[in-house]
Parts: structure tokens; C-alpha cells; sequence
């Protein structure tokens, strides 16, 4: 286990610089996100291409970045829920590896639908690591 803050390093760069360091000398193929909350960029992209996925608690393209969940339920929407997706220099705008969709009801509060996102995040992104893991070793 490592930890870096990113303040310490002169650029993004030398920061991602690092993490694929520190990546690589651990013999690591495959990045995981979930709650990263920064942008990645070209050094962690060029070193891991197509090799890096996050999780997001919102139907893509809608309601990108932060408080997904909030911005969901205060805009009135009636179905919201969770994408899987490979992550590019975008903010949450990679090719779309799958999604699952959430009814927001009427008695739904905002903590309500978090839970309901979470349970189905438990679910689906896991799942879904297995099964890029698997085609990534030819077992699928």
C-alpha cells in the first residue's frame, strides 16, 4: 500500500509519474476507481490505455462529477441509476462498459436513492470487474 498527495509533486504529471511507478513495479494491469474525484490524466492514461474503469452514481452522460445523486434527485428525474465505464481525459465521458437503472419514487428522499444506488453499486461493479478480468485472461 501507498499513499501520494498530490500537492508534494511539482505537476500532474510527476504525480501520475509515480502512481505508474509504484503501479507497475507491483506488477498491477488493470486500475479500479471508485470515488477518485480527480480528473486522470495523459501519463496515467498512456501508461494503463483501456486499463482504467470507474464507477459513477448516475445514468451517463447524465449528471457527470460531483453529487450525481443530488443532482438526480433535485432535478425531478423518475429513473437515475449507476454506470460502470472506461475512464479518458473527460470528466466521466469514457465508452460506457454498462449501466443499470434505478425507479426514483415519490417517497424517495435523497438519502433513500444513495442507498439504492449504493446497493445496486455493490452489485454491478464487482460483477463487472470479474468479467473484464476474465476476457482480459481469455477465460470468457
Amino acid at each position: 500500500m501507498f499513499a501520494f498527495n498530490p500537492k508534494s509533486f511539482s505537476s500532474k504529471a510527476a504525480f501520475e509519474e509515480r502512481i505508474v511507478e509504484r503501479l507497475q513495479k507491483a506488477g498491477i494491469s488493470w486500475i479500479f476507481l471508485a470515488g477518485y474525484m480527480r480528473l486522470v490524466g495523459p501519463t496515467l492514461l498512456e501508461a494503463f490505455n483501456n486499463k482504467i474503469i470507474n464507477i459513477h452514481p448516475s445514468l451517463l452522460p447524465e449528471f457527470p462529477g460531483k453529487d450525481a445523486i443530488g443532482q438526480a434527485y433535485h432535478s425531478g428525474v423518475r429513473k437515475t441509476g449507476v454506470t460502470i465505464h472506461y475512464v479518458d481525459e473527460g470528466m466521466d465521458t469514457g465508452p460506457i462498459i454498462a449501466q443499470e437503472s434505478i425507479e426514483v419514487l415519490n417517497e424517495d428522499t435523497e438519502r433513500s436513492l444513495k442507498e439504492k444506488i449504493q446497493q445496486v453499486e455493490h452489485q454491478l461493479y464487482p460483477k463487472v470487474i470479474n468479467q473484464l478480468l476474465q476476457q482480459s485472461e481469455g477465460l470468457i
